[in-house]
């Protein structure tokens, strides 16, 4: 069974197999998260990003979907990186529920014991906190997965006390 844990923090700082970054489309960096994950994992990951985009993802990585790179300078093995949805009312839950399915897949492949989410569109992609992580703490615990430990690493304490609301 995975242990589903949670830490205010930053998630650059974790020392797990994998991070998981939260994405944009074209896997080239930006802000938040991503931005913070590729300054500090250092050039070896735009460098793999920018090789998926010249192979598999020419049109940038689908929303809801996941893909792993090196973790560079970071204190793991890998970076997972998957583009959450941007909310909207009425927006589809389940491309955001993908996200850590998908992240969890390709941890499975990778061979990683402890992965490391941040709260996935919750940031410039606005969908609301508590509704973030209830679809996210569930999500993970319904899918079949070989990792350990799931750390939720927030970043605020609006997001750690909604995390920690669903963890119970």
């Amino acid at each position: 069974m995975t242990a589903l844990t949670i830490v205010r923090g930053d998630i650059t700082r974790q020392q797990v197999d994998a991070l998981v970054n939260a994405a944009n489309s074209s896997l080239l960096g930006g802000g938040g998260v991503d931005g913070a994950i590729h300054r500090r994992g250092g050039p070896a990951i735009l460098e793999e990003c920018r090789a998926l985009r010249a192979s598999r993802y020419g049109r940038g990585l689908p929303t809801g979907q996941a893909v792993a790179t090196t973790a560079g300078e970071l204190d793991a093995r890998w970076v997972i990186h998957t583009v959450g949805p941007v909310w909207r009312p009425g927006g589809d839950p389940s491309l955001l529920a993908s996200c850590y399915r998908e992240s969890l897949r390709v941890a499975d492949e990778l061979g990683a014991r402890t992965v490391a989410f941040p709260a996935v569109s919750t940031g410039v992609y606005r969908w609301p906190m508590q509704d973030a992580a209830r679809i996210a703490v569930d999500t993970v615990r319904g899918v079949r997965t070989a990792v350990e430990e799931v750390r939720f690493v927030l970043f605020d304490d609006r997001a750690y006390e909604a995390f920690a609301l669903q963890l119970g």
